[in-house]
């Protein structure tokens, strides 16, 4: 297994939070810990469930509520963070908020990374609010050095669509020009290579050399589909690319196949349990589909590699 970090790895993840289940802050926290990171969460919502169930209670997190409590934080000089991990939200004056606490965290640290996945949609369809697309575009974005956009964020962030290969390399590098150095494509509609129940992803980082001079390294990734509806997935991924990157900072191929797998293994659990307790013939309840994350902490730790990265031109 990968030795925790040699000093004090502090997150603060900016995050939903569910009483039941595994969405947002406790999709993050619990697999970063298990890792040796020491993670701070701050709730955006406080819900009862994840909204994929038929009811759900609780309350949101306004902008100056944020305020207050990074207010707290700072009042006992106790604000010195490593990463900063966000995810869904739907709230402009919150999002604004969330840049302006990571702008002065990076004033503090100039090698604080900032790992964001920009939630805006999927499938050719937003499911925020519209105003919240210029304030990712032109203030998050910027200030993000990791992002883990869809196809369809990708396509929105950037303007231009990904029907090839060529094309993705094309957003990715557009995206790496508004500011991030390391961009994965989580998903997209890219034929793959291994066959129809394959999902293509790709990445890309830039390196600065010693000399000053810039390289990207660019991979390419097909993992298995699953018949399934996760919620807490996309997570759950952008917190496995905070600790992977940490542990291989160079080395995009390596800590992708690192986060893949460990996706990988925590859905193949879950739909194993879930269809277990559904029964023969019955398709799984949002209940039944919460991700197995304490069962997978073997894997979370040590990942057992299952998909292989190409590194692509």
């Amino acid at each position: 297994p990968i030795p925790a970090p040699a000093m004090e790895c502090r997150v603060l993840s900016i995050q939903s939070h569910v009483v039941r289940g595994y969405v947002g802050n406790k999709s993050a926290s619990f697999p970063l810990q298990v890792l040796g990171f020491e993670v701070d969460s701050i709730n955006s919502v406080q819900f009862s469930n994840h909204t994929g169930y038929s009811h759900w209670k609780g309350q949101v997190l306004t902008a100056d509520e944020l305020h207050v409590l990074y207010e707290g934080i700072k009042l006992n000089n106790v604000h010195h963070y490593d990463y900063v991990l966000t995810g869904y939200t739907r709230d402009t004056s919150f999002l604004e908020m969330v840049v302006d606490i990571v702008q002065e965290l990076k004033r503090a640290n100039p090698n604080l990374v900032y790992v964001c996945d920009p939630v805006l949609g999927d499938h050719g369809s937003m499911y925020v609010p519209q105003n919240l697309y210029p304030v990712y575009k032109n203030k998050v974005v910027p200030v993000a050095d990791i992002i883990t956009p869809n196809q369809f964020e990708a396509e929105l962030l950037t303007g231009k669509t990904i029907s090839t290969e060529k094309d993705a390399v094309e957003v990715m590098d557009l995206l790496h020009a508004m500011g991030p150095d390391t961009v994965v494509i989580t998903s997209s509609d890219l034929p793959p290579r291994l066959g129809d129940r394959f999902l293509v992803s790709l990445g890309s980082q830039r390196h600065v050399r010693p000399d000053g001079s810039r390289t990207t390294q660019r991979v390419r990734i097909e993992v298995p589909k699953v018949d399934a509806v996760f919620v807490g997935t996309g997570d759950l991924f952008a917190a496995m690319l905070l600790a992977w990157t940490h542990h291989y900072p160079n080395d995009l191929k390596t800590a992708c196949e690192k986060t893949f797998s460990v996706m990988h293994h925590v859905i193949q659990r879950t739909i194993s349990y879930a269809h277990d307790l559904a029964g023969p013939g019955r398709r799984p309840s949002p209940p039944q589909l919460e991700l197995r994350m304490v069962q997978s902490k073997a894997d979370i730790e040590d990942p057992a590699i299952v998909t292989e990265a190409t590194v692509i031109s």
